[in-house]
């Protein structure tokens, strides 16, 4: 039977509004609503005076200007006619500018955005009250309808309210000063100043006929090194114009209350409390090197007014336009992570070609792609190309790479995934069908699931192992298929221990769950159960037990060897045996293989060593780690860079750049390529080749990360579960066919994609 039927939410029901904060959000939202319900008693209050406020120039997308369309044509009428537009990013490399085009920029003065808002709302009746001090939001929801607080990064509503609203908010690594010339820039200006201070960059662009926003901007050390720290507000001036003098063209630059910030990303676990909701910088913000603090604040106001006029009550507007807008909103902070996070590190990155910077700048957020700038630019991705040594004609991915003795045709690298199917310990037909079918489909290196080096070393009772000469004859069958049926197709071993996390049923009958029977007993770094009260606490390895292990792992490889691998990988993360050692949230010892992460490396590298010196030395050796454990106290990005660099100084040929699956409270920041970014430091900061892994779910992605400079390798797992020729298909629809991706001959009358509907 149907419910009952309920109206939409008339004006009445939202007769009176009150709005904290006259920034372009809390403005526009008001205007909207009483556009939709002109009866509707709207006041705004804004402690400033109308025409105060931070910075200079608004660049806003034109996905945004198609919602404001659609919302209020009128206001969209008047942004149109104040807009500066612009087409090309040039950026600034060691007095070197290389041009990017296509991208369609529009920007307007922040002073004539505001103006332009001012008078809408007075045009349709919205009460604003300036150098006014709102009451308390909790006061203003006890005789308003809806209280929307839009009082700006620094809320004071979400703040005395931030039990419910639950706010984090991460200072960054830079210091920024937000600038103006009377000079108009021609396309969107990075620059690069390498000073005696360090490394600075400047963002630039016109926003109006005569005027462009220059923001200068450098890391925290750089900038207490210049001095300006406590220095008046004219001696950043003529710093900035002396470190960046050619965007200038002789023009002075001017402030608007300009002072050195640090960047503050804010999140809120929840956008509403009772009437009151948070809209724009109040509830989130996103780093300026994407453009977006007003752009959201636009579209927060556009979702707000479109749920008020369709929704059943106010409660349920408020819950559908958090439903909506989280989804993009965190997109979008992802995206500016990244970005933020580049600029962060601008330092290691400067010593690169002057194109591939380029690329690398423009690519930085995982946003803007190889194929996007492709449609937008071919001229440059070409250029690019070229600079890179990328023959013509060909998909960075299909460019091969060189590993010790061993050439891998692409850079394409099916994942270690467990398939949890072996009996025994013995890979089986499964095993031979599953990575023969994927090395048939094009990858340049198919990868074993984790091969254990003992039965008790197994995750599952259906892991794989490599401790009994049956397990050294399956797999020589399956590599011997490989070699035979795939050729050009390089399949490598990864070998690893459970640890602590052994002893648990097969997936899909519960992830990290124990046995119902049968279980047998763990070791570990440390006597630390992975879930307490639901996982055996292990046993803490004495150091006697320890050699045993070692040797366990010698053994192993040697039966890889044997076998034919052309690879071997040593598994030292996601919270398995040699992980757990690395961690300090597994490892609590106190002797010479705990206590610093000297201590924590000592057995690993002991491992690595041992298996180094059995494995043929012209047979590359990679190392998987865990770069971060997404939880507070565990490895952080910089000791990944420490271990990264320990066993590219003992001999390892690559690192295999994971995260996380260390401790079971972890909180990842899961988004697309979201692991690339510690892929992509530990080879600029090492110096070693890196594979790259985590939601790398396209070709386009794939292309983009190496042409960047970001990845060697790029190892891809889900997808090749979906489509074992995931990569053939790859080289199709980017119409290849060399080399790279060569089609095995039974398959090659299917190399072109079949046509998509009927022909007559």
């Amino acid at each position: 039977m149907a419910g009952p039927v309920t109206a939409p939410v008339a004006a009445s029901a939202v007769a009176r509004v009150a709005v904290v904060g006259g920034g372009p959000a809390g403005l526009y939202a008001a205007a909207l609503l009483k556009r939709q319900a002109p009866e509707r008693d709207i006041t705004l209050w804004e402690r400033n005076a109308p025409d105060d406020t931070f910075g200079f120039g608004v660049v806003l997308s034109d996905e945004t200007l198609d919602g404001i369309e659609t919302a209020d044509p009128v206001f969209h009428a008047a942004l149109r006619r104040e807009f500066v537009s612009w087409g090309d990013i040039d950026v600034v490399h060691r007095g070197r500018t290389v041009t990017c085009g296509g991208h369609g920029f529009a920007a307007l003065g922040r002073h004539r955005l505001l103006a332009l808002l001012h008078q809408r709302c007075h045009d349709l009746g919205v009460t604003l009250r300036f150098r006014a001090q709102a009451p308390p939001a909790d006061e203003l929801a006890r005789s308003y309808d809806l209280v929307i607080a839009a009082d700006g990064a620094g809320s004071r509503t979400r703040d005395t309210h931030r039990d419910h609203f639950r706010p984090t908010i991460t200072s960054h690594r830079c210091r920024y000063i937000w600038l103006a010339t009377d000079y108009a820039l021609d396309a969107f200006r990075f620059e690069i100043a390498e000073t005696p201070y360090g490394v600075m960059q400047l963002h630039a662009y016109p926003f109006a006929p005569d005027a462009s926003t220059v923001i200068v901007e450098m890391r925290e050390e750089v900038w207490r090194r210049t001095g300006l720290d406590g220095r008046d507000e004219q001696t950043s001036l003529d710093a900035c114009a002396g470190w960046f003098p050619g965007p200038l063209k002789g023009h002075a630059l001017r402030s608007n209350r300009s002072t050195w910030n640090v960047f503050r990303t804010v999140v809120n676990e929840r956008w509403s409390h009772g009437r009151t909701v948070l809209l724009g910088d109040a509830a989130h913000t996103a780093h300026f090197s994407i453009g977006s603090g007003t752009k959201l604040a636009l579209e927060d106001a556009v979702s707000l007014a479109a749920h008020l006029d369709g929704a059943t009550s106010v409660a349920e507007a408020l819950a559908a336009y958090e439903a909506e807008r989280r989804p993009v909103v965190e997109s979008l902070q992802r995206a500016a992570r990244a970005s933020l996070e580049w600029m962060e590190d601008l330092a290691v990155r400067v010593g690169g070609p002057p194109r591939r910077f380029t690329f690398d700048l423009l690519t930085r957020s995982r946003r803007v792609t190889h194929d996007n700038l492709r449609l937008r630019d071919p001229g440059f991705v070409a250029a690019v190309e070229e600079e890179a040594g990328v023959p013509a004609g060909t998909p960075p991915m299909f460019t091969p790479f060189r590993l010790r003795g061993l050439t891998l045709r692409n850079r394409v690298v099916v994942s270690p995934m467990d398939m949890y199917s072996a009996t025994d310990g013995t890979p089986g037909d499964f095993h031979l069908v599953h990575l023969g079918a994927r090395a048939l489909g094009g990858a340049g290196l198919v990868m074993t699931e984790m091969v254990c080096v003992s039965a008790q070393g197994r995750i599952t009772p259906g892991c794989t192992g490599m401790y009994a000469p049956e397990h050294e004859r399956a797999w020589g069958r399956v590599v011997g298929f490989v070699h035979e049926r795939a050729p050009g197709t390089a399949i490598g071993l990864q070998l690893g221990h459970s640890g602590r996390k052994g002893s648990t049923r097969l997936m899909w009958e519960g992830i990290d769950q124990p046995l119902p029977e049968g279980n047998w007993p763990l070791v570990a770094a440390s006597a630390l159960p992975y879930r307490p009260g639901v996982n055996q606490t292990p046993h803490a390895l004495t150091v006697s037990e320890l050699a045993v292990l070692r040797d366990e792992f010698v053994r192993a490889a040697e039966a890889a060897a044997r076998a034919g691998f052309d690879l071997l990988e040593l598994h030292c993360a996601h919270g398995y045996l040699l992980s757990g050692f690395l961690s300090p949230l597994t490892n609590q010892r106190s002797d010479a293989y705990g206590s610093g992460l000297t201590g924590r490396l000592a057995f690993p590298l002991e491992v690595f060593d041992a298996v180094r010196e059995v494995w043929p030395a012209e047979r590359p050796m990679t190392v998987r780690i865990s770069a971060t454990d997404w939880a507070e106290g565990g490895t952080t990005a910089d000791d990944a860079v420490a271990i990264a660099r320990a066993f590219a100084e003992h001999g390892a040929d690559a690192i295999d750049v994971s995260t996380g699956q260390v401790v079971p409270d972890e909180r990842p920041a899961f988004g697309r390529s979201y692991q690339t970014p510690f892929a992509d430091r530990i080879r600029n900061e090492v110096g070693v080749p890196v594979i790259a892994v985590g939601a790398i779910a396209s070709w386009d992605d794939v292309n983009s990360l190496i042409l960047a400079g970001r990845a060697d390798l790029c190892a891809v797992g889900r997808p090749h579960l979906y489509d074992p020729h995931w990569t053939l298909h790859a080289a199709a629809e980017q119409g290849y066919a060399g080399p790279g991706a060569p089609w095995p001959l039974p398959y090659r009358a299917g190399s072109r994609r079949p046509p998509t509907g009927r022909r007559v």
